[in-house]
Protein backbone atom coordinates (compact mmCIF):
# COMPACT_ATOMS: atom_id res chain seq x y z
CA UNK A 1 0.00 0.00 0.00
CA UNK A 2 2.88 2.34 0.74
CA UNK A 3 4.23 1.79 -2.80
CA UNK A 4 0.92 2.86 -4.33
CA UNK A 5 0.91 6.06 -2.31
CA UNK A 6 4.23 7.12 -3.81
CA UNK A 7 2.91 6.71 -7.35
CA UNK A 8 1.72 9.66 -9.33
CA UNK A 9 -1.93 10.02 -10.24
CA UNK A 10 -1.20 9.27 -13.90
CA UNK A 11 0.67 6.05 -13.04
CA UNK A 12 -2.14 4.90 -10.75
CA UNK A 13 -4.70 5.44 -13.52
CA UNK A 14 -2.58 3.53 -16.04
CA UNK A 15 -2.06 0.57 -13.68
CA UNK A 16 -5.76 0.56 -12.87
CA UNK A 17 -6.60 0.21 -16.57
CA UNK A 18 -4.12 -2.67 -16.97
CA UNK A 19 -5.57 -4.58 -13.99
CA UNK A 20 -9.09 -4.13 -15.39
CA UNK A 21 -8.06 -5.50 -18.79
CA UNK A 22 -6.36 -8.51 -17.19
CA UNK A 23 -9.41 -9.25 -15.05
CA UNK A 24 -12.00 -8.87 -17.82
CA UNK A 25 -10.19 -10.35 -20.82
CA UNK A 26 -7.88 -12.90 -19.18
CA UNK A 27 -9.59 -13.54 -15.80
CA UNK A 28 -6.37 -12.73 -13.96
CA UNK A 29 -6.81 -11.08 -10.57
CA UNK A 30 -3.59 -9.20 -9.90
CA UNK A 31 -2.88 -6.08 -7.91
CA UNK A 32 -1.54 -2.86 -9.36
CA UNK A 33 1.68 -3.08 -7.37
CA UNK A 34 2.37 -6.54 -8.86
CA UNK A 35 1.74 -5.25 -12.37
CA UNK A 36 4.16 -2.40 -11.76
CA UNK A 37 6.82 -4.81 -10.39
CA UNK A 38 6.44 -7.21 -13.34
CA UNK A 39 6.74 -4.39 -15.86
CA UNK A 40 9.92 -3.17 -14.20
CA UNK A 41 11.41 -6.71 -14.23
CA UNK A 42 10.55 -7.00 -17.92
CA UNK A 43 12.29 -3.70 -18.65
CA UNK A 44 9.12 -1.87 -19.69
CA UNK A 45 9.39 1.75 -18.44
CA UNK A 46 6.47 4.08 -18.06
CA UNK A 47 5.31 5.60 -21.38
CA UNK A 48 4.92 8.96 -19.66
CA UNK A 49 8.12 10.93 -19.38
CA UNK A 50 8.70 12.49 -16.01
CA UNK A 51 9.81 16.08 -16.05
CA UNK A 52 12.89 16.49 -13.85
CA UNK A 53 12.35 18.74 -10.84
CA UNK A 54 13.66 22.27 -11.20
CA UNK A 55 15.77 23.49 -8.33
CA UNK A 56 16.76 27.15 -8.15
CA UNK A 57 20.14 27.88 -6.73
CA UNK A 58 20.19 29.88 -3.52
CA UNK A 59 21.79 33.29 -3.88
CA UNK A 60 23.60 34.70 -0.84
CA UNK A 61 22.87 38.20 0.36
CA UNK A 62 25.01 41.08 -0.78
CA UNK A 63 27.64 41.90 1.86
CA UNK A 64 27.02 45.65 2.12
CA UNK A 65 23.81 47.67 2.37
CA UNK A 66 23.14 49.75 -0.72
CA UNK A 67 24.75 47.31 -3.15
CA UNK A 68 21.38 46.00 -4.39
CA UNK A 69 17.80 47.15 -3.84
CA UNK A 70 14.84 45.06 -4.94
CA UNK A 71 11.91 47.29 -5.97
CA UNK A 72 8.38 46.37 -6.98
CA UNK A 73 4.75 47.36 -6.60
CA UNK A 74 1.97 45.38 -4.94
CA UNK A 75 -1.70 45.85 -5.87
CA UNK A 76 -3.83 44.80 -2.92
CA UNK A 77 -6.94 45.96 -1.06
CA UNK A 78 -4.78 47.52 1.63
CA UNK A 79 -7.66 49.62 2.97
CA UNK A 80 -10.10 46.71 2.61
CA UNK A 81 -13.62 48.16 2.21
CA UNK A 82 -12.81 51.53 3.81
CA UNK A 83 -11.20 53.14 0.78
CA UNK A 84 -9.89 52.67 -2.76
CA UNK A 85 -7.51 49.92 -3.80
CA UNK A 86 -3.95 51.20 -3.67
CA UNK A 87 -0.55 50.06 -4.88
CA UNK A 88 2.36 49.82 -2.46
CA UNK A 89 5.69 50.72 -4.08
CA UNK A 90 8.55 49.58 -1.87
CA UNK A 91 12.26 48.85 -1.88
CA UNK A 92 14.06 46.24 0.24
CA UNK A 93 17.78 46.12 0.83
CA UNK A 94 19.24 42.79 -0.25
CA UNK A 95 21.94 42.82 2.43
CA UNK A 96 19.80 43.58 5.48
CA UNK A 97 16.17 43.04 4.48
CA UNK A 98 15.47 46.62 5.59
CA UNK A 99 12.79 48.70 3.89
CA UNK A 100 14.58 52.02 3.31
CA UNK A 101 11.35 53.63 2.15
CA UNK A 102 7.95 52.84 0.67
CA UNK A 103 4.86 54.74 -0.36
CA UNK A 104 1.29 54.17 -1.46
CA UNK A 105 0.16 55.26 -4.91
CA UNK A 106 -3.19 55.03 -6.73
CA UNK A 107 -1.45 52.75 -9.24
CA UNK A 108 2.02 51.53 -10.11
CA UNK A 109 3.48 54.36 -12.16
CA UNK A 110 6.83 55.91 -12.97
CA UNK A 111 6.20 58.90 -10.71
CA UNK A 112 6.00 56.56 -7.70
CA UNK A 113 9.45 55.13 -8.42
CA UNK A 114 10.73 58.68 -9.06
CA UNK A 115 9.54 59.72 -5.59
CA UNK A 116 11.04 56.56 -4.08
CA UNK A 117 14.49 57.18 -5.54
CA UNK A 118 14.30 60.89 -4.76
CA UNK A 119 13.64 60.18 -1.08
CA UNK A 120 16.41 57.57 -0.93
CA UNK A 121 18.90 60.00 -2.46
CA UNK A 122 18.24 62.41 0.44
CA UNK A 123 18.13 59.91 3.32
CA UNK A 124 20.44 57.00 2.39
CA UNK A 125 22.14 57.81 -0.92
CA UNK A 126 22.14 56.24 -4.36
CA UNK A 127 22.30 52.43 -4.54
CA UNK A 128 24.70 50.65 -6.83
CA UNK A 129 22.05 48.50 -8.53
CA UNK A 130 18.28 48.05 -8.65
CA UNK A 131 16.67 44.63 -9.15
CA UNK A 132 13.23 44.84 -10.78
CA UNK A 133 10.91 42.90 -13.06
CA UNK A 134 10.59 43.39 -16.81
CA UNK A 135 7.75 45.89 -16.56
CA UNK A 136 7.45 48.50 -19.32
CA UNK A 137 8.05 51.14 -16.65
CA UNK A 138 11.66 49.96 -16.49
CA UNK A 139 12.18 48.75 -20.07
CA UNK A 140 10.74 50.57 -23.06
CA UNK A 141 8.64 48.37 -25.40
CA UNK A 142 9.49 50.57 -28.40
CA UNK A 143 11.82 49.37 -31.11
CA UNK A 144 15.03 51.25 -31.69
CA UNK A 145 14.99 53.74 -34.55
CA UNK A 146 17.66 53.88 -37.22
CA UNK A 147 19.39 56.80 -35.51
CA UNK A 148 19.37 54.97 -32.17
CA UNK A 149 20.77 51.83 -33.77
CA UNK A 150 23.57 53.83 -35.37
CA UNK A 151 24.37 55.55 -32.08
CA UNK A 152 24.17 52.26 -30.17
CA UNK A 153 21.58 53.69 -27.76
CA UNK A 154 18.52 51.48 -27.26
CA UNK A 155 15.19 53.17 -26.46
CA UNK A 156 14.81 53.82 -22.76
CA UNK A 157 11.76 54.42 -20.63
CA UNK A 158 11.56 57.45 -18.39
CA UNK A 159 12.56 55.35 -15.39
CA UNK A 160 15.36 53.66 -17.31
CA UNK A 161 16.65 57.06 -18.39
CA UNK A 162 16.60 58.23 -14.75
CA UNK A 163 18.65 55.24 -13.60
CA UNK A 164 21.16 55.84 -16.39
CA UNK A 165 21.61 59.48 -15.40
CA UNK A 166 22.06 58.48 -11.75
CA UNK A 167 24.52 55.74 -12.80
CA UNK A 168 22.42 53.08 -11.07
CA UNK A 169 22.58 49.66 -12.72
CA UNK A 170 19.23 48.08 -13.61
CA UNK A 171 19.15 44.27 -13.27
CA UNK A 172 15.99 42.76 -14.84
CA UNK A 173 14.55 39.66 -13.18
CA UNK A 174 13.60 36.69 -15.36
CA UNK A 175 11.03 35.23 -12.93
CA UNK A 176 9.14 36.20 -9.77
CA UNK A 177 11.21 33.67 -7.83
CA UNK A 178 14.37 35.59 -8.75
CA UNK A 179 13.21 38.58 -6.67
CA UNK A 180 11.77 36.41 -3.93
CA UNK A 181 12.94 38.70 -1.14
CA UNK A 182 10.51 41.47 -2.03
CA UNK A 183 7.80 38.97 -2.94
CA UNK A 184 8.01 37.52 0.57
CA UNK A 185 8.06 41.06 1.95
CA UNK A 186 4.73 41.86 0.30
CA UNK A 187 3.29 38.63 1.71
CA UNK A 188 4.28 39.77 5.20
CA UNK A 189 3.02 43.31 4.72
CA UNK A 190 -0.32 42.13 3.37
CA UNK A 191 -0.86 40.61 6.81
CA UNK A 192 0.83 42.98 9.27
CA UNK A 193 0.41 46.29 7.43
CA UNK A 194 -3.25 45.65 6.65
CA UNK A 195 -3.90 45.12 10.36
CA UNK A 196 -2.05 48.35 11.22
CA UNK A 197 -4.11 50.26 8.66
CA UNK A 198 -7.30 48.71 10.00
CA UNK A 199 -6.39 49.59 13.58
CA UNK A 200 -5.64 53.20 12.60
CA UNK A 201 -8.87 53.45 10.58
CA UNK A 202 -7.06 54.64 7.43
CA UNK A 203 -9.54 55.29 4.63
CA UNK A 204 -7.61 57.43 2.10
CA UNK A 205 -4.28 57.62 0.35
CA UNK A 206 -2.97 60.28 2.71
CA UNK A 207 -3.98 58.28 5.78
CA UNK A 208 -2.35 55.13 4.40
CA UNK A 209 0.97 56.89 3.77
CA UNK A 210 0.89 58.43 7.24
CA UNK A 211 0.38 55.02 8.87
CA UNK A 212 3.03 53.46 6.61
CA UNK A 213 5.75 55.89 7.71
CA UNK A 214 5.02 55.06 11.36
CA UNK A 215 5.00 51.34 10.57
CA UNK A 216 8.38 51.13 8.79
CA UNK A 217 10.69 51.84 11.78
CA UNK A 218 9.07 49.14 13.93
CA UNK A 219 9.19 46.66 11.06
CA UNK A 220 12.87 47.32 10.32
CA UNK A 221 13.85 47.06 13.98
CA UNK A 222 12.25 43.62 14.21
CA UNK A 223 13.02 41.95 10.87
CA UNK A 224 16.20 43.62 9.57
CA UNK A 225 19.38 41.55 9.91
CA UNK A 226 22.94 42.87 10.31
CA UNK A 227 24.97 42.88 7.07
CA UNK A 228 28.13 40.88 6.54
CA UNK A 229 30.07 44.16 6.22
CA UNK A 230 29.04 47.22 8.17
CA UNK A 231 30.32 49.72 5.56
CA UNK A 232 27.56 51.28 3.48
CA UNK A 233 27.72 51.06 -0.31
CA UNK A 234 25.28 53.92 -0.88
CA UNK A 235 26.85 56.60 -3.06
CA UNK A 236 26.57 60.32 -2.25
CA UNK A 237 24.84 62.67 -4.63
CA UNK A 238 27.11 63.55 -7.59
CA UNK A 239 28.65 67.00 -7.45
CA UNK A 240 27.33 69.43 -10.03
CA UNK A 241 24.16 67.44 -10.72
CA UNK A 242 20.95 69.28 -9.88
CA UNK A 243 18.08 67.06 -8.71
CA UNK A 244 15.44 69.08 -10.58
CA UNK A 245 17.15 68.29 -13.88
CA UNK A 246 17.05 64.54 -13.19
CA UNK A 247 13.81 63.79 -11.34
CA UNK A 248 11.55 64.88 -14.18
CA UNK A 249 10.01 63.43 -17.32
CA UNK A 250 11.79 64.52 -20.49
CA UNK A 251 10.15 64.80 -23.91
CA UNK A 252 11.54 65.95 -27.24
CA UNK A 253 9.57 68.45 -29.36
CA UNK A 254 10.19 70.46 -32.55
CA UNK A 255 9.13 74.12 -32.47
CA UNK A 256 6.55 75.05 -35.10
CA UNK A 257 6.73 78.06 -37.42
CA UNK A 258 4.63 80.17 -35.04
CA UNK A 259 7.24 79.66 -32.29
CA UNK A 260 5.10 77.21 -30.28
CA UNK A 261 5.15 73.52 -29.41
CA UNK A 262 2.43 70.94 -29.04
CA UNK A 263 2.14 68.99 -25.80
CA UNK A 264 -0.76 66.66 -25.01
CA UNK A 265 -3.18 68.54 -27.24
CA UNK A 266 -2.16 72.04 -26.06
CA UNK A 267 -0.27 74.72 -27.97
CA UNK A 268 2.45 76.28 -25.79
CA UNK A 269 3.91 79.57 -27.12
CA UNK A 270 7.59 80.26 -26.49
CA UNK A 271 8.58 83.87 -25.85
CA UNK A 272 11.70 85.15 -27.66
CA UNK A 273 14.81 85.32 -25.50
CA UNK A 274 18.00 87.31 -25.48
CA UNK A 275 19.96 84.96 -27.70
CA UNK A 276 17.20 84.11 -30.19
CA UNK A 277 14.07 85.84 -31.36
CA UNK A 278 12.58 82.64 -32.75
CA UNK A 279 13.01 78.92 -32.14
CA UNK A 280 11.14 77.73 -35.20
CA UNK A 281 12.23 74.31 -36.51
CA UNK A 282 14.52 73.88 -33.50
CA UNK A 283 14.45 70.76 -31.34
CA UNK A 284 13.73 71.53 -27.68
CA UNK A 285 13.35 69.41 -24.56
CA UNK A 286 10.22 69.61 -22.43
CA UNK A 287 10.90 68.71 -18.80
CA UNK A 288 7.79 67.68 -16.92
CA UNK A 289 8.37 68.11 -13.20
CA UNK A 290 6.68 65.98 -10.55
CA UNK A 291 4.46 68.90 -9.49
CA UNK A 292 2.98 69.15 -13.00
CA UNK A 293 4.94 72.18 -14.22
CA UNK A 294 6.60 72.20 -17.64
CA UNK A 295 10.01 73.64 -18.43
CA UNK A 296 11.08 74.08 -22.06
CA UNK A 297 14.86 73.95 -22.58
CA UNK A 298 16.92 74.64 -25.67
CA UNK A 299 20.48 73.29 -25.64
CA UNK A 300 20.23 72.81 -21.87
CA UNK A 301 19.07 76.39 -21.13
CA UNK A 302 15.46 77.11 -20.03
CA UNK A 303 13.48 79.30 -22.40
CA UNK A 304 9.90 79.04 -21.09
CA UNK A 305 7.97 77.67 -18.14
CA UNK A 306 4.32 76.63 -17.97
CA UNK A 307 2.20 75.62 -15.01
CA UNK A 308 -1.32 74.19 -14.68
CA UNK A 309 -4.05 76.55 -13.59
CA UNK A 310 -5.36 74.20 -10.88
CA UNK A 311 -3.41 74.06 -7.60
CA UNK A 312 -1.34 71.05 -6.54
CA UNK A 313 -1.69 68.88 -9.65
CA UNK A 314 -1.14 65.17 -9.05
CA UNK A 315 2.28 63.78 -9.93
CA UNK A 316 1.49 61.10 -12.47
CA UNK A 317 3.55 59.28 -15.02
CA UNK A 318 1.74 60.91 -17.95
CA UNK A 319 0.83 64.59 -17.82
CA UNK A 320 -2.88 65.02 -18.53
CA UNK A 321 -3.91 68.56 -17.53
CA UNK A 322 -7.59 69.07 -16.82
CA UNK A 323 -7.41 72.77 -17.76
CA UNK A 324 -5.38 74.71 -20.34
CA UNK A 325 -1.88 75.70 -19.37
CA UNK A 326 -1.01 79.31 -18.57
CA UNK A 327 2.34 80.41 -20.03
CA UNK A 328 4.76 82.00 -17.60
CA UNK A 329 7.79 83.53 -19.40
CA UNK A 330 11.23 83.28 -17.84
CA UNK A 331 12.58 86.33 -15.90
CA UNK A 332 15.06 87.22 -18.63
CA UNK A 333 12.36 87.23 -21.31
CA UNK A 334 11.01 90.81 -21.55
CA UNK A 335 9.61 90.85 -25.09
CA UNK A 336 5.97 89.82 -25.61
CA UNK A 337 5.37 86.57 -27.46
CA UNK A 338 5.13 86.74 -31.22
CA UNK A 339 1.54 87.02 -32.49
CA UNK A 340 0.34 83.97 -34.29
CA UNK A 341 -0.15 84.45 -38.06
CA UNK A 342 -3.66 84.25 -39.41
CA UNK A 343 -4.34 81.69 -42.12
CA UNK A 344 -3.87 83.12 -45.60
CA UNK A 345 -7.10 83.74 -47.51
CA UNK A 346 -7.26 83.01 -51.24
CA UNK A 347 -7.18 86.11 -53.49
CA UNK A 348 -10.38 86.86 -55.44
CA UNK A 349 -9.89 89.29 -58.38
CA UNK A 350 -12.55 91.98 -59.05
CA UNK A 351 -14.93 91.72 -62.02
CA UNK A 352 -12.93 94.21 -64.15
CA UNK A 353 -9.67 92.36 -63.55
CA UNK A 354 -7.88 91.22 -66.72
CA UNK A 355 -8.06 87.67 -65.42
CA UNK A 356 -11.87 87.82 -65.70
CA UNK A 357 -11.89 89.23 -69.30
CA UNK A 358 -12.57 86.85 -72.19
CA UNK A 359 -9.55 85.57 -73.99
CA UNK A 360 -9.44 86.63 -77.66
CA UNK A 361 -7.25 84.50 -79.84
CA UNK A 362 -6.18 86.22 -83.08
CA UNK A 363 -5.52 84.06 -86.11
CA UNK A 364 -2.09 84.22 -87.59
CA UNK A 365 -1.85 85.69 -91.13
CA UNK A 366 -1.22 83.16 -93.81
CA UNK A 367 2.04 83.26 -95.63
CA UNK A 368 1.79 84.03 -99.38
CA UNK A 369 2.29 81.09 -101.63
CA UNK A 370 5.23 80.94 -103.89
Amino acid sequence: MSQEVTLTVREQKRLFVITEVLAEDHTLQISRSSVRRLRREAGLPSPHKKRPPRYRSWRPRRPQPGMLLQVDGSHHPWLEARGPELCLIAAVDDATGEIPWALFRPEEDSAGYFLLLQHLSHTHGLPLAVYADRHTLFQSPKKASIAEELDGKPPRSQLGRLLDELQVRLIPAHSPQAKGRIERLFGTLQDRLVKALRQAGAASLEDANHVLQRFLPSYNSRFAVPPAQSESAYRPWPLGLRPETVFCFKHERVVAKDNSISFNGHRLPIAPGRSRSSYAHRRVQVRQELNGQLLVCYQGSPVARFKPLHANPPAVGKFTPATPLAPSPMPYSTKPPLPSKLPRQPYKPPPDHPWRQPIIVQAKPKKPEG
